[in-house]
């Protein structure tokens, strides 16, 4: 049996592309961020995680909204455009609510508090820069 925590097994096991995020004056907003692309993948989302780890978070695409039911923790939604311009900035949504924005066509999950601690503000552009996964060991 493995010793690892669940939330990092369940991200193993679904095995999402991974990407860098990052702002246009070059602050790192993401270092490992998985890509939910696929039906399943948006559906599942972080439901059944017990957090997010530093550095961590998700992009959904298509996903002009997000709800937090089942969610165990709160977050911050950043909602972009086509271009990848931030249009809205949900700060802090907990468990049980939803968010949204109109001219989103995908919503970035971090942590709660880091698009304040990087001074992500409307009208910032993003930038995903791919990651190659180590070999396991």
């Amino acid at each position: 049996m493995s010793t690892e925590p669940r939330k990092d097994r369940g991200r193993e096991r679904r095995g999402l592309p991974l990407s860098r995020v990052v702002a246009g004056d070059g602050t790192v907003v993401c270092e490992r961020c998985e890509r939910a692309d696929t039906m399943w993948s948006r559906m599942r989302g972080l439901l059944g995680r017990d957090g997010l780890e530093p550095g961590g978070g998700m992009l959904i695409n298509p996903s002009p909204s997000v709800h937090m039911f089942f969610m165990r923790f709160p977050i911050d939604v950043v909602f972009l455009d086509k271009s990848r311009t931030i249009v809205k900035i949900a700060h802090d949504l907990r468990p049980w609510r939803t968010a949204g924005a109109r001219k989103a066509v995908a919503a970035l999950e971090l942590p709660a508090g880091i698009a304040a601690r990087c001074g992500l503000r409307e009208g910032d552009i993003l930038t995903l820069e791919p990651l190659s996964e180590p070999p396991a060991s």
